[in-house]
């Protein structure tokens, strides 16, 4: 058999060893989870409507309506540097998945050398009559090394990258997410100020009139010097609420600056009161969450790539076979370098096995074993908050909307109250401190009327984050 055969052969023989080759680690079965049928709080609670169409699309803020809203949302794809560091850390895992593909291929390398050589005619055994004192040396050898991947631990820890790779896009989607539903709630609360300010400014206007009224009945002899204090001290009270508010709203618009990129000290958004409502989200039916929710979907690849490393635990137990070689061309001089008779070559085998580690293999196995536990109690219990948050915001929803009713009402019932107290004022029934307090409580209700409506929101943003947006498993990349 010549060489060009034994070349051959042993190639056919490598490839059959390497396709027989068996896989050593436990097959990856998803864990369950206990899911109930129905959400506690029902959907019926809420009106059925077009929303759930448009959050599926993934651009679930549009369902608001405000188109300035939707500007501020789409910049955050742009320019936000969480979200453009959680997708560097994506593209690092994928890459890593490459990393763990090069192993399934033998590494190859030249390293190519050119010398001269002269001996000395008095070194020990040198024959004058048969040597050359002086010689060139022209050599291009090629070097190669390959794992044969009998127990599955490169396919393992191929399976295991890619399984991380899926979760860190899975941790993306989430970040975009918590990215997205943050600045939506920064801007609603944003809003919700500027209404409680519109309000607070038009009760000053208000007041500043009952201080004029109170002032012209104290110079006529009518009102007494408390009703005209007590008038001040209500209008100065509101003027300081108001200007507190603006606190507030610059913390939300630095926020939200920062949100899509932008310094602070150049961002500035112009007041407009909360006027809307949130519009309805059936939250579909609870099953739906694992395949919604992008931080569930990376719990369970997570789950998987533990599996894989109990896997490649388990291959320490086996020998590694490696196979290696050498060929190439070398010659004495360099215009018969490349010829046939300068070809030369090796092949070999080497099989290491570890007889005594003092229980280092036991331990690893043991570790890998303990995170697969792990990963698979947090994919549980990511479950088991998921449906908690859907359950917190869907309630939260049903009893703001009812209490929402009953403080408009409130508000109706205070505002008839100061227009009573007034007139009984003007008739010099009462003094003022009745209407006063009167005063007071209809502005503390109307605050409240504001706060109830800007929580509702709020917690319409967090049912859908709480639902996953419009985000799905079938969006992860294969990598």
């Amino acid at each position: 058999m010549n060489s060009r055969r034994q070349s051959v052969f042993v190639a056919a023989a490598v490839a059959a060893i390497a396709l027989a080759g068996c896989s050593v680690g436990p097959k990856y079965v998803k864990p369950t989870a206990e899911v109930p049928t129905n959400y506690k709080e029902t959907p019926a609670n809420f009106k059925q409507a077009q929303p759930s169409d448009a959050i599926t699309k993934g651009k679930w803020w549009e369902i608001y309506g405000d188109t300035q809203l939707n500007s501020l949302e789409e910049q955050i794809n742009v320019s936000n540097q969480t979200l453009k560091s959680a997708e560097a850390q994506f593209r690092e895992a994928r890459a890593a998945v490459r990393i763990s593909r090069g192993a399934l291929y033998p590494t190859v390398g030249v390293s190519p050398g050119v010398g001269r050589t002269e001996q000395s005619e008095n070194a020990p055994l040198f024959n004058r009559e048969t040597e050359t004192r002086s010689y060139n040396n022209f050599i291009i050898p090629f070097d190669f090394s390959y794992e044969l991947d009998l127990w599955g631990r490169v396919r393992k820890t191929i399976e295991a990258s890619r399984s991380e790779a899926q979760a860190s896009a899975g941790d993306l989607a989430n970040v975009n997410l918590s990215l997205h539903a943050e600045l939506a709630m920064d801007y609603f609360q944003l809003r919700g100020l500027d209404a409680e300010k519109q309000l607070l400014d038009s009760t000053v206007v208000s007041y500043a009139k009952a201080v004029d009224l109170t002032s012209q009945r104290f110079n006529a002899g009518i009102a007494s010097a408390v009703d005209l204090a007590q008038a001040q001290t209500t209008l100065e009270t509101t003027r300081a609420l108001a200007v507190d508010v603006e606190v507030q709203r610059s913390t939300f618009e630095h926020a939200i600056a920062v949100l899509i990129g932008k310094p602070a000290s150049t961002f500035h958004i112009d007041p407009l009161p909360l006027d809307l409502l949130p519009p309805a989200m059936p939250p579909g039916v609870p099953s739906d969450l694992l395949e919604r929710r992008p931080d569930i979907s990376a719990a369970e690849r997570r789950v998987q790539e533990a599996n894989a490393n109990v896997g490649v635990a388990r291959t320490a137990y086996y020998p590694l076979v490696t196979l290696s070689g050498q060929g190439g061309f070398q010659s004495a001089a360099f215009t018969t370098l490349l010829q046939g008779p300068s070809g030369l070559w090796a092949l070999g085998g080497q099989a290491a096995q570890t007889i005594f580690d003092g229980g280092v293999r036991r331990g690893t196995n043991e570790q890998a074993r303990a995170a697969y536990d792990k990963s698979v109690a947090e994919y549980r219990g990511t479950i088991l908050v998921a449906f908690q948050e859907v359950e917190d915001n869907l309630s939260t929803l049903r009893i703001l909307e009812d209490e929402a009713q009953k403080e408009d009402a409130a508000v109706a019932a205070a505002n008839h109250s100061v227009q009573l107290s007034t007139t009984r004022y003007k008739g010099g029934v009462t003094n003022y401190l009745e209407v006063t307090t009167a005063e007071s409580q209809a502005l503390t209700d109307e605050v409240t009327a504001v706060t109830i409506r800007t929580r509702r929101m709020t917690a319409s943003v967090n049912l859908i984050k709480a639902i996953g947006g419009g985000w799905s498993t079938s969006q992860l990349p294969p990598v």
